[in-house]
This record gives structure tokens, C-alpha cells and sequence, in this order.
């Protein structure tokens, strides 16, 4: 009996793990297949390699953490209520994926292990504290410093690493020899291709920060179990987020590199930086953290700082210029320079992101995390009181 709980504990394991490869693919690569950079083939199999990374490094001390020090109480995660939890961290990120939103997995996974946590009195509200505090704490950090690069630092990277595309594939596959071995297409360019590899590469370390931050979301609840190892259970997780990224991530891959918005390349290049690297400082510590909160809020502040260099600092203190403040100022091809210029030359927001899509993003990424938390809390509450 124990053995077939334990198989289903693992294949819920695994259904979490492919949720969050359908979950997490979009934003990692979703500027390069928009760019048309990288196929979602080859995006898939870069996530599943770094995601991989992330999870068997950094990610330990996430699973730590979540596993082991967010509920405090002597058996709490039983056999039978890790599979519950699990349960409801996958069908909530199901929700999510099927809708074709990147939903929070760290958030939805944190919300149902509180769930538990709550409704058996054993939730450690320190550690739950913590981890809120960071929570509001990350988006404001990444707000403000890519406020400061979108303000004094954009225009000269994006002349640096902007792709000018050209007719043809960025790559092909000479398959004269033996081993077909990479090639330049016909058409590209040097500018091309360094900016092909810059935006691949950043994809690459966004998967490295989800590897670290969501190993944890599919395998902290089976690993707080008594004779479970931690290795074993990566290498499960991480062939699950494999399978996720090459089959449902084509779904969020589209969303967020074709229907959300027309980011350009160099602001998803900006944003995707910042947040990866406050994600990584946090799993390091052991925090679980949103990725997609943190990189909307980046989105939001690095318009914030290319909207307001038509206003000095000392004009904005004493009220003598008002800037147009608009993420619409991210699509202007060239903003002026500090204190030139005046609010028509911001474009409007709706410029930069869909209305309609933004609003339905919007709206699951706190539909998801609160049916987790809430399906969890209910549950547990239900089945502790009729077992008492």
C-alpha cells in the first residue's frame, strides 16, 4: 500500500514538474522564439539543460526551505498529504497553462503547503514572513534598478545588443561530414549574430534562476519524507520540466513572445537580467521567488525610466515639468536626452502591450496561486476535522 502511494506521490511529482516546464519555457525564451531567434524546439531543450543546473545547485537550499522549515510541526507531510499538496499545486498550474499563461509557481506552490501549514496550526508565520516580506520587497527592487537603466543606461545597450534580422534562418546545419556542425545562415550578420547570442544566452540564465527557485514547487513535499533523497527526486523533477517545455510550453511560448506585448528586444533583454539575477540572489538564501511578478514589475519600471528623461531630477523636485509616465515609452525608437523634449514624445502604452491579453495574464496570476492556497486550506481543513 505505502509503494503505490509512493508511485503516485511521484507520477503527481512529475505532472507538477511538467506544469511548471510549460510554465516557465514562456518567459525564459520567449523574446528569442519572438525575435525568431530560436526555434521553441531548441528553446525547450536549453531549458531543460539549465533548468536542470539550477535545480541540482542553488535549488537544494529551496527545497530546504519549503520541504522542511515553512511547516514546523513532527509528521505533518505524510505520505498521503504531500500527494494532496502536490495535487494541488499542479492542477492549479494546470489552470494556468491551459489558459496559456505563465502562472507564479512559487507562489502557487508556497500558498498550498500554507494551506496545509494553517489548517493543522503548524505553519512556521516567521518563515511565512520572510518569504511575503521578499515577495513585496523583490518587485520594488527590480521597479527601481530598471528604472535607473531604462533612465541613463538603455540607449547605449540597446545600440549594442539590438538584432537588426535578416532574410534566412540565424543558423544552419552543415551535414557534409559525419557530424552536422553549426553554421552562419546565408544572410547573417555579425551584428546579427551577436545579438542572436546575447538574447540566447540571457534565455539560458533565466532557465539556470527557474531551476533554482521551482525544483522546489514539485519535490519539497515528498522530499520532507522520511527515506525520500533529494537526487533522485531533481532528476525526476527536471525530466518532468523537460517533458513540460517540448510539449505545453508551445502555448506560453506564443503568449509571451507574440500575443502579450511587443516588448523589444533589448527591454526583454533588460528585464530578463534584473529579474533572473534577483531570483538567484534569493534562491541562494533559500527564498522562494516569482519570477513573472518580479519581471512585470521590471517591465513597468524600466518605461518608468525611459518615460521620465524628459524631466531632471531637480525639474521633477520642484513640480516645474510633469513627465508622461507610460511603459508605451519603450516602443519610442529614440527617446531625448535628459530634460529635452516634452510628454508627446512618450508613446501611449498601448503601443507596447495587448489590452485584452495583458488582462486575461493579469487576471491568472492571482486566480492561480489563490486556488491552490484556498483548494489546499479547504481540504485539509475538511479532512483533519473529520479524522478528529
Amino acid at each position: 500500500m505505502v509503494e503505490a502511494l509512493l508511485l503516485v506521490g511521484v507520477a503527481v511529482a512529475a505532472f507538477v514538474g511538467y506544469n511548471i516546464g510549460g510554465a516557465t519555457t514562456g518567459p525564459a525564451f520567449g523574446p528569442a522564439v519572438g525575435a525568431d531567434v530560436l526555434s521553441k524546439a531548441g528553446a525547450a531543450g536549453l531549458m531543460s539543460v539549465f533548468f536542470f543546473v539550477g535545480a541540482g545547485t542553488l535549488g537544494q537550499r529551496v527545497v530546504t526551505t519549503l520541504g522542511e522549515d515553512l511547516v514546523t510541526g513532527a509528521n505533518v507531510f505524510t505520505l498521503e498529504t504531500s500527494i494532496i499538496v502536490l495535487f494541488f499545486i499542479g492542477g492549479a498550474l494546470f489552470v494556468g497553462n491551459f489558459a496559456g499563461v505563465p502562472a507564479s509557481t512559487s507562489m502557487t506552490a508556497v500558498g498550498s503547503i500554507a494551506g496545509l501549514g494553517i489548517a493543522t496550526n503548524t505553519l512556521d508565520w516567521a518563515v511565512m514572513g520572510e518569504i511575503a516580506i521578499w515577495w513585496l520587497v523583490a518587485p520594488i527592487i527590480g521597479f527601481w534598478v530598471s528604472g535607473v537603466v531604462g533612465r541613463y543606461f538603455y540607449s547605449a545597450i540597446d545600440r549594442w545588443v539590438a538584432i537588426e534580422s535578416t532574410e534566412g534562418a540565424l543558423f544552419e546545419f552543415d551535414r557534409s561530414g559525419p557530424i552536422p556542425r553549426p553554421t552562419l545562415g546565408p544572410n547573417t550578420t555579425r551584428r546579427e549574430l551577436t545579438g542572436g547570442v546575447v538574447v540566447i544566452a540571457i534565455g539560458c540564465l533565466m532557465a539556470f534562476s527557474s531551476g533554482t527557485s521551482n525544483i522546489a514547487n514539485a519535490i519539497a513535499p515528498l522530499v520532507a519524507l522520511d527515506g525520500v533523497e533529494m537526487t533522485p527526486m531533481i532528476l525526476l523533477g527536471s525530466a518532468a520540466v523537460a517533458v513540460g517545455a517540448f510539449t505545453i510550453a508551445r502555448r506560453t511560448l506564443d503568449t509571451l513572445g507574440n500575443d502579450i506585448t511587443d516588448l523589444p528586444l533589448t527591454a526583454a533583454i533588460v528585464v530578463a537580467v534584473v529579474s533572473s539575477g534577483i531570483v538567484i540572489s534569493l534562491s541562494a538564501v533559500g527564498i522562494p521567488a516569482s519570477f513573472v511578478i518580479i519581471a512585470t514589475m521590471s517591465i513597468v519600471g524600466l518605461g518608468w525610466g525611459r518615460a521620465t528623461r524628459t524631466v531632471t531630477v531637480r525639474q521633477g523636485i520642484k513640480g516645474e515639468k510633469e513627465p508622461t509616465v507610460s511603459v508605451g515609452a519603450l516602443t519610442a525608437d529614440e527617446m531625448p536626452a535628459i530634460g529635452e523634449g516634452d510628454a508627446s514624445d512618450v508613446p501611449s502604452a498601448s503601443d507596447l502591450f495587448n489590452p485584452g491579453t495583458s488582462a486575461r495574464v493579469v487576471l491568472m496570476q492571482n486566480v492561480v496561486p489563490i486556488l491552490s492556497t484556498v483548494g489546499a486550506l479547504v481540504t485539509f481543513t475538511a479532512l483533519f476535522a473529520f479524522v478528529w
